[in-house]
């Protein structure tokens, strides 16, 4: 068996949450490679909504397990909170959710960091989550880093105490007050969580699970555009996004991937700073935003929004190897009487249909205009009775991405699922 792959295509909140709780009943393991609470990944189902930061979003179909890969950052604290909101459904999760041992933990003072690093900033910052995610991740690349596996070592607070001395005097350089004793001894409780749940070498693990005949799943966070490699640099997240990640965020060779399920809306989002060559800062922008429901999973903010860029969707399906395609969002053009797609940039009067360097500054999109499907999608259950201007949408993307889009997403709800058998 080889593990399959679901990750975002654009910068984030694609709806990878929904589908993947959509497909899990194929699967015997979800796993998230990673990324860390930064990730908002909310799933809707009997009338009720959930918002998933570090738990992987198989954990409400009770056959599979899931687990946290290597890949992933982890704060103790939220991860309590949120072990708490999913135990109160009646699941819960020390039997069906495992740990990485090599998982990294993000502390109180990376979250200080984060906040005196962004302040720094000014006008230049990224638009962080302030969760300590950058900070967790450049200690793991300095080889400073605190894991869950030296959780129950006998030197566990003393590693912590010599990390936390280091941090502070890295504090020292910024003007910034903070107290973090209230948010230390939360995550002090946190740690005494995470001893209840099973710690694993993901490596063996995986790779005795695909000899097994195991069905995997991993599952991305953020988007392919703000990989840390590949994506609008410097406004990317800190962890690999792509497809490559999964080899080191979960242990396993390239060639045990599988198929790579890519996610894209119907149009394109952003949070925070970084280039938008599609972005609407106007009427338009605003009505998808209403109407899409456009406000960050994790931090709440307003959604950039604007029309869907083929040439960044071609780039991240280049780069992934993408093999499947999913669109979500496609009721929400509904609402509207004609939409437009860009298809090339336009730079200073040269025409390219690839990924420049840099897209921040004079990107003009060449856009192609299509007309609105009318009515509601929610109760269209097979995709032959997609309204015609749907379809031809569908095809003109298959045509352009040279891949088959085999599942739409036609509103919020698990049940809002189409397969394009057609």
């Amino acid at each position: 068996m080889k593990i399959d792959v679901l990750l975002g295509l654009q910068w984030g909140d694609e709806g990878k949450g929904k589908v993947v709780d959509v497909l899990a009943p194929r699967y015997d393991i979800i796993a998230r490679f990673q990324g860390g609470p930064n990730a908002g990944h909310t799933l809707i189902f009997n009338n009720k909504k959930y918002v998933l930061h570090l738990i992987p979003s198989g954990i409400f179909r009770p056959e599979t397990i899931n687990v946290i890969g290597n890949g992933v950052v982890l704060d103790p604290v939220i991860f309590s909170k949120e072990m708490e909101q999913i135990n109160k459904t009646g699941i819960y999760l020390e039997e069906r959710l495992y740990i990485s041992e090599k998982t990294h933990l993000i502390l109180p003072t990376h979250r200080t960091i984060d906040m005196a690093s962004e302040k720094l900033k000014g006008k230049t910052k990224i638009g962080s989550t302030l969760k300590g995610i950058g900070p967790a991740y450049a200690d793991k690349i300095s080889r400073n880093g605190l894991r869950v596996g030296d959780i129950n070592k006998p030197y566990f607070e003393k590693k912590y105490l010599e990390l936390k001395k280091l941090h502070l005097k890295q504090l020292e350089l910024f003007d910034l007050d903070f107290d973090i004793e209230k948010y230390e001894k939360e995550w002090f409780n946190g740690i005494e969580t995470l001893k209840r749940f099973k710690f694993i070498n993901s490596e063996k693990f995986f790779n005795d699970a695909m000899i097994e005949g195991k069905k995997i799943l991993a599952e991305g966070a953020q988007g392919t555009l703000l990989d840390i490699n590949s994506g609008t640099y410097p406004f990317v997240t800190s962890s690999t996004t792509t497809s490559a990640g999964v080899c080191t965020g979960l242990g396993v060779a390239p060639n045990k991937i599988g198929e790579i399920f890519g996610i894209f809306k119907a149009y394109t989002t952003r949070v925070g700073n970084g280039p938008f060559p599609t972005e609407l800062i106007n009427e338009t922008g605003v009505k998808l935003r209403k109407i899409g429901h456009e406000f960050g999973a994790t931090t709440g903010r307003e959604r950039r929004c604007g029309w869907l860029d083929l040439t960044a969707l071609k780039y991240a399906v280049q780069i992934n190897g993408v093999t499947q395609l999913v669109m979500t969002k496609a009721d929400v053009l509904c609402g509207f009487k004609n939409f437009k797609v860009a298809t090339a940039y336009n730079i200073n009067g040269n025409i390219l249909d690839y990924m420049p360097y840099d897209i921040e500054n004079e990107v003009k999109p060449e856009y192609k205009k299509f007309k609105a499907w009318n009515g509601t999608l929610d109760n269209i259950t097979e995709s032959k009775k997609f309204p015609i201007e749907l379809k031809e949408y569908i095809k003109f993307i298959e045509k352009e991405v040279n891949v088959p889009i085999t599942i739409i997403s036609t509103g919020p709800d698990r049940t809002h699922i189409v397969m394009n058998n057609e």
